[in-house]
């Protein structure tokens, strides 16, 4: 069953890449669709809230800062603006596809951990395998703006790397990060988003704007977080890893058929790289052979 709901989890999240992709390529704004998200999200987890507090107690300020802004509304909007300039395939790769790099090279820098060779190669993989996707476009020169979303693509992965390293070291339980993320990210962002001037919905009617809710929010915002938690009890955190490899890889399909995104054989050849990379970055394959 953990499997089944690890896979539910991680399709999600290609479905959040690739429905974020259309709709900023369509009629809504990328502030639109963040505003969508966490509105929906807070109000389907307010019973939570309730119960469990969404006050941070004994937490050090970074600490704080870093569980309350970061998982559902910081990380997720520099991701999404990301997908305004590129595309849900190069979102698969440079985002959670560069997950485990980021989160091997802040564990070192912040508590030490240093990883093993054979999650090195892993490591050094996806950094291969990143570079490959990005200068595949550059060269390519079909969009001279593509830079850019992959620069916040790096930047989205990197600060939940960050991010995850602190929610560990707080000890929280996975649903009360959940809201605590969701109360303070809502409260911060959405007054932001609409300073912008960005959201006024004139260009999308009722029924989009309900798809983008329940994708978005109750979808993408809640249950695949709550997927994700439930796997890492059951598997532990190396398995569950191991599975974000498919990540790139369904991105990669769903921008295909469903955005008609041209994938260049560089551009295959860098995502198959960074899901490799994942499995022997994950130490899955180290926990198989020590059993």
């Amino acid at each position: 069953m953990a499997y089944q709901l690890l896979c539910a989890a991680v399709t999600i999240w290609a479905v959040f890449l690739v429905n974020t992709r259309f709709a900023i390529s369509s009629n809504f704004s990328v502030e639109e669709v963040m505003t969508l998200r966490l509105v929906t999200a807070s109000i389907v987890t307010l019973p939570f809230m309730i119960k469990l507090g969404v006050i941070l107690r004994g937490q050090s300020f970074v600490s704080t800062v870093m569980i309350a802004l970061m998982p559902s509304a910081v990380a997720p909007y520099i991701i999404s603006s990301g997908l305004f300039y590129a595309s849900a395939s190069d979102s698969g790769a440079l985002a959670p596809g560069t997950l485990p790099f980021w989160a091997a090279l802040f564990s070192f820098l912040l508590i030490g951990e240093k990883p093993s060779k054979l999650r090195l190669v892993g490591l050094l993989a996806i950094f291969i395998g990143a570079i490959s996707v990005g200068l595949t476009q550059m060269l390519d020169g079909s969009n001279s703006e593509t830079w850019k979303g992959h620069l916040l693509f790096l930047l989205g992965a990197c600060l939940w790397a960050i991010y995850t390293i602190y929610f560990k070291q707080a000890g929280l339980r996975p649903v009360q990060g959940l809201v605590v993320g969701l109360f303070w990210g809502t409260l911060f962002l959405v007054p932001v988003l609409f300073m912008t001037g960005e959201v006024s919905f004139s260009n999308v009617n009722i029924q989009e704007i309900v798809w983008v809710c329940l994708l978005q929010g109750v979808l993408i915002g809640v249950l695949a977080m709550i997927l994700y938690s439930i796997a890492i009890r059951c598997l532990g955190a190396a398995q569950t890893a191991a599975f974000g490899a498919l990540t790139p890889i369904l991105a990669l399909f769903g921008g295909v058929v469903f955005l008609s995104e041209t994938i260049t054989t560089g551009g295959v050849v860098g995502i198959f790289l960074v899901a490799v990379g994942v499995i022997l970055a994950s130490g899955s394959l180290e926990k198989k052979n020590g059993e």
